[in-house]
């Protein structure tokens, strides 16, 4: 069985800095806002969740991240959602689906099973190799959501500096 409180944790951490940046963000010209960050968030979730499925399926399947980024699908993401309340809600929900088919129903035997991978950030492609299961998902708690969590963060506008 595989531990889900690092996920869980990296889920809780994003969540709250969205709620943090909610009204207050503003983002470098160039640079996704926050609406972005987290539909890109939620692309990524429902990928890595029918990655997860379909191996739990004794399916093939692939994981590709390239969709995830592509600025029609994310402003489609943030419309279907809703906005900001709806992409966070959504997120809510991929997590707790995420955390629960990791932690409950994947053997060992499943989180090795490599998986076709495409990851890109941007324009630069990261990996372009079968990965286990697991890496994946190690990947998405240490590495994609603490990313996003900084990215989100980094929103907030700098605090007014007082000269004395």
């Amino acid at each position: 069985m595989f531990d889900t409180t690092a996920l869980r944790a990296a889920y809780d951490a994003l969540l709250d800095a969205a709620v943090t940046v909610a009204d207050t963000a503003t983002s470098p010209p160039g640079e996704w806002n926050a609406d972005q960050i987290l539909a890109h968030v939620t692309l990524v979730d429902a990928t890595t969740i029918g990655v997860v499925a379909a191996v739990t399926a004794g399916s093939h399947t692939v994981y590709d991240t390239r969709l995830t980024l592509d600025p029609w699908t994310i402003d489609r993401a943030i419309t279907l959602a809703g906005g900001s309340a709806g992409l966070r809600a959504r997120i809510s929900g991929q997590a707790d689906a995420m955390c629960a088919l990791v932690g409950s129903s994947l053997s060992e035997t499943e989180l090795d099973i490599p998986v076709s991978t495409r990851l890109l950030s941007g324009t630069t492609l990261l990996l372009d190799r079968p990965v286990p299961l697991r890496d994946i998902i190690t990947g998405l708690t240490e590495v994609e959501l603490p990313g996003h969590t900084k990215q989100l963060m980094a929103l907030l506008p700098e605090p007014a500096v007082v000269s004395a």
